[in-house]
């Protein structure tokens, strides 16, 4: 059972883009505060109802959020 869902976070053009690599949830906001709270909510939202065993995860996961950066020149 897993016992993290991962999540990649990238800026784009205007926002910060939060992608989970575990589920079929991506988000976006303005600031990473708000980006935060909006992955948290959109994974609640998607995981309610479900059986977490059956999605191969444990019954309390955390969440790890990896961002991109773009490299210096």
């Amino acid at each position: 059972m897993k016992r993290t869902i991962q999540v990649r976070i990238s800026r784009g053009d205007r926002q910060f883009v939060a992608e989970c690599l575990d589920l079929p949830v991506v988000t976006q906001a303005p600031t990473l505060d708000e980006l935060a709270v909006n992955i948290r909510e959109a994974i609640g939202l998607h995981l309610e109802g479900e059986d977490l065993a059956d999605l191969g995860f444990s019954s309390n996961p955390t969440i790890l959020a990896t961002m991109e950066l773009e490299a210096v020149a």
